[in-house]
């Protein structure tokens, strides 16, 4: 059986700061965020709603939710997802939390993914 998913409200933005950036403490007040640093860059994918100062930024994303929790030893799943997607072009960001997966793809393109995802078996939450 397929994994069930969900589509996150609103609409998401990439940001690209310094190695050196401090993260503010209003992006947590959202329902998701997640900061990736490394030696080169801090990336932040947060709510459009909350602004930022970044060096660049890439607006207009949609997040698709595999509900979860998962089990750790769990394989394969995300890779199916993505599979599927790359097989309509659909270009995407992928995230793994502890508990789950969250997959970022392109607002203009969400209505397709959704359509290639029930394609596929995938089930939405309503």
């Amino acid at each position: 059986m397929k994994s069930k998913l969900s589509v996150l409200e609103g609409s998401f933005t990439i940001h690209r700061f310094p190695p050196n950036y401090e993260i503010p403490i209003r992006l947590f007040e959202g329902l998701f965020c997640n900061i990736t640093r490394s030696e080169d860059e801090v990336s932040v994918i947060c709510s459009s709603a909350v602004e930022l100062d970044s060096l660049i930024a890439d607006p207009g994303w949609s997040c698709i939710k595999v509900i979860g929790p998962l089990d750790l030893t769990l394989t394969g799943l995300l890779a199916d997802i993505l599979n599927v997607l790359a097989k309509v072009e659909i270009s995407i960001i992928a995230i793994s939390t502890f508990d789950t997966d969250y997959i970022f793809v392109k607002s203009t393109k969400i209505h397709a993914a959704i359509d290639a995802l029930l394609q596929a078996e995938y089930r939405f939450k309503q």
